[in-house]
């Protein structure tokens, strides 16, 4: 066998009909890569996560098109994540196949703790590794060696110098590797055995990322005031003067060549912040001139064309991971939020090679997510992969932190470029750390579709009546909790807000009371719909507001009385051309200006026949009446002579948004 996916695709045969019963209490089938293929043979997967969910989904999709003898060649799995079946209802206990799939039967020789500890998206690596092992069977010690060096390809006993640790350290943050606890602990202890990095605070810096970028920064800025050869002795004399946050070593080695080769990525990338430096012209022809302040117009200039060369040499493509384009999608936003900054004059020729990027992006995403974006929708909810998992992360969250509140600020409409410069506004002014990813919204980007699914924590085929209006919110958000325990004088739902916070809110928030709040910060979708400067004023005015107290304020709020604080969008916003009207009339259910949403196929085959690139949406999640029509490249279902800053579309910007943890620096 080729991979660990055919140990349990040899179970799916193309052409199998009926009921499957799937024992999984390692969620294998839910990986994104097998979730995929059992799909392309025919098989549907519903989730057994709750009777009454099931039900609705079983008996809606499935059941009542078999009693009328329709679709009888479906193939349907039910999964259940335990070791056993015994959860089922008997009726699909008594007619279905029964089959057990587990970490152990697929990796027999290494440890199953160590296993269970894995991310999914590791187990390609360590099924290939696990051929060297031929019928070894490894302890848990072996196995966490085994894994570190065959998964993560870090050799703790090949650590000898500074430079191998500190590479070892930029490769894992840069490429975001993601150790388990289990494996960090681990690698831990076995740095700190040959005694060498006594004086590093790997218990910090290992784990997070963060942290190691700021533990970076400090020693970046002392590394640079050695460059002036006028204040080497001074500083020599005076080191006692330096007092970084993060403890350590002063002095690390940047001029190695393996460490200056990711230092360049991590400045174009935005992951660290240029210096200031009296000398800064005599540096501005070395090597270290990204991470110098020169000329601010200068320095964003370079670094835009040399960010535009990377990602234009780097799309995803129509069969990429998931996490190829929401990696891609922040490093685009960093690029977007360069160019869009209205205080600076027009980059000469950079306007017309991202035009021409982004309607290579915009081909390649659509076709894509046709094909891919479903295939997400029952993925494990840690790490969240689309906006209704969010509030199943949170609700495990809450979970581990006993007594712990837990809240999720929406910035309705804000884009992730948007939330960059949202973000530097922010750092200026503030002692919040950004801990940033990202997360798929619904399609289309509509609020009353991708909103109420992040409050509801469901797909949108779950509040059908709701689809079309955003009222039920509060309930969805409230009747979440309460499946999760949260009772309702618990939980807080609060919408409307961006420039004050009222004292009724204010007290509900503080509230010992109050262990979960869902709060609906409107002020970016208000600037969007009235916005008539196109994308580079609406930056230029969520920067202005971004200064001013309320989100600050609030944030601090949150904070102060003890919540893990998340923040994120429901979708975001491109600028738009118009590309005629549709004369539809009553026929669309939802007129919106990037898409429009029917309740039968054949009007909505109607109205795309005077438009023939639009795209006739039909992914899955959503109610069985609700078809969508989206809105051609960049285009608008308004008329041919508007430009407008909108949402509802298939673009990178609408359909990537950020999630972001806000947590108060170290001090």
């Amino acid at each position: 066998m080729t991979g660990w996916r055919e140990h349990i695709l040899a179970d799916f045969s193309p052409g199998t009909v009926g009921l499957t019963l799937v024992a999984d209490p390692d969620g294998l089938l839910l990986e994104a890569g097998m979730l995929e293929r059992i799909q392309e043979r025919g098989f549907a997967l519903i989730p057994f996560e709750s009777h009454v969910e099931f039900r609705f989904a079983f008996e809606s999709s499935f059941r009542s098109k078999w009693d009328e003898n329709l679709e009888k060649e479906q193939a349907v799995v039910v999964h259940v994540t335990q070791d056993d079946l015994q959860t089922l209802p008997y009726d699909l206990l008594q007619a279905g196949r029964r089959l057990h799939f587990s970490l152990a039967g697929i990796f027999p020789n290494f440890s199953y703790p160590v296993l269970a500890a894995l991310d999914k998206s590791d187990l390609d690596a360590l099924y290939l590794a696990q051929k060297d092992l031929a019928s070894e069977r490894l302890g848990d010690r072996s196995s966490k060696d085994f894994i570190l060096r065959h998964v993560y390809s870090i050799a703790p006993e090949l650590l000898k110098h500074t430079a191998d640790l500190l590479r070892m350290l930029l490769r894992m943050h840069y490429r975001q590797i993601h150790l388990p606890s289990l494996f960090q602990e681990h690698l831990i202890q076995e740095i700190e055995k040959n005694g060498r990095f006594s004086d590093w605070p790997l218990g910090t810096i290992v784990p997070d990322r963060e942290a190691f970028l700021a533990f970076l920064q400090e020693r970046w800025e002392y590394f640079i005031q050695q460059k002036s050869s006028q204040q080497i002795a001074s500083l020599q004399e005076n080191r006692g003067v330096f007092n970084p946050v993060y403890p350590g070593p002063v002095d690390l080695p940047f001029e190695h060549h393996d460490v200056r080769v990711y230092l360049d990525t991590l400045f174009l990338d935005g992951l660290l912040e240029p210096v200031d430096h009296p000398q800064s012209q005599a540096l501005s022809e070395t090597w270290v001139s990204l991470g110098v302040r020169i000329d601010p117009e200068a320095d964003r200039i370079k670094r835009l064309e040399k960010l535009y060369s990377s990602l234009r040499d780097d799309l995803p493509g129509q069969q990429a991971r998931h996490g190829k384009w929401l990696t891609f999608a922040r490093s685009w936003a960093e690029l977007l939020a360069l160019w869009l900054q209205t205080d600076k004059e027009p980059v000469p020729g950079i306007e017309d090679k991202i035009r021409a990027v982004q309607l290579e992006l915009d081909n390649t995403l659509a076709v894509w997510a046709e094909n891919k974006l479903g295939g997400l929708i029952n993925l494990p909810p840690v790490p969240p992969v689309m906006l209704h998992h969010i509030p199943r992360f949170l609700a495990r969250s809450l979970e581990q932190t006993q007594g712990g509140k837990v809240a999720l600020v929406v910035l309705d409409g804000l884009s992730f470029d948007q939330w960059v410069t949202m973000r530097k506004v922010l750092a200026l002014n503030t002692d919040f750390l950004f801990r940033e990813n990202a997360v798929f919204a619904w399609l289309p980007t509509t609020t009353s579709i991708s909103r109420q699914a992040l409050f509801a924590g469901r797909p949108p085929v779950f509040f059908p009546d709701s689809i079309h209006t955003t009222g039920k919110e509060a309930y969805l958000w409230r009747q979440f909790w309460a499946d999760h325990g949260i009772k309702e004088q618990e939980t807080v739902y609060a919408r409307g807000l961006g420039d004050d916070i009222t004292d009724e809110l204010h007290h509900q928030l503080v509230s010992p009371q109050t262990r979960v709040a869902g709060l609906v910060v409107d002020k970016v979708d208000r600037i969007m719909h009235g916005m008539e400067l196109g994308l580079s004023g609406m930056h230029n005015q969520i920067r202005q507001w971004a200064g001013q107290p309320f989100l600050g304020y609030l944030l601090d709020v949150l904070l102060q009385a003890g919540y893990q604080v998340f923040l994120t969008s429901d979708h975001g916003n491109i600028q738009a051309a118009g590309c005629g009207r549709p004369a539809e009339g009553a026929l669309a259910a939802s007129r919106g200006e990037r898409v429009r949403i029917f309740r039968d196929p054949a009007l909505r085959e109607r109205v795309a026949s005077s438009f023939p690139e639009a795209i006739a949406w039909s992914g899955s999640g959503l109610p069985e009446d609700v078809f969508p029509l989206i809105a051609p490249h960049r285009q608008a279902f308004v008329s041919n002579t508007r430009q407008l800053v909108c949402h509802g579309g298939i673009s990178l910007e609408e359909l990537v948004v950020p999630l972001v943890q806000i947590e108060r620096k170290q001090t």
